[in-house]
């Protein structure tokens, strides 16, 4: 697995988790973007967060702007998830990718981790 997705689970609607994606064996440069996408039961591929990893710009979708920060650390090679007043609708398996571009276009991504469940109860 090259990146290593954790830090999902079950939480109350309102409340916070933080998801960590680790790039195990995967190098990623400057030129890189890596992002978050989320797949709920039933439904497709959904991207949610994008930050390149030269410069730090941040890219949202409109479901979870102002909810959701993305962030990395470049000396650790990993990027996080901060998700604040999660939803039900939030609920899915999210995955970090890596990808030359701030798509939203799960395709554009060449590099996958394994995924981590996300479960908001209302």
């Amino acid at each position: 697995v090259q990146l290593q997705a954790s830090g999902g689970g079950l939480v109350q609607a309102g409340g916070s988790l933080r998801l960590s994606c680790a790039a195990a064996s995967v190098n990623i440069f400057s030129s890189h973007v890596m992002a978050w996408f989320r797949q709920a039961p039933g439904k497709e591929c959904e991207f949610v967060a994008a930050i390149r990893w030269g410069g730090g710009r941040t890219y949202y979708s409109d479901n979870v702007k102002g909810r959701f920060t993305i962030s990395r650390d470049t000396s650790q090679s990993t990027v996080s998830l901060q998700m604040n007043s999660l939803k039900p609708e939030d609920t899915a398996v999210y995955y970090c990718g890596r990808g030359r571009e701030p798509s939203r276009q799960a395709s554009q991504y060449t590099y996958w981790g394994q995924g981590t469940l996300v479960t908001v109860s209302s």
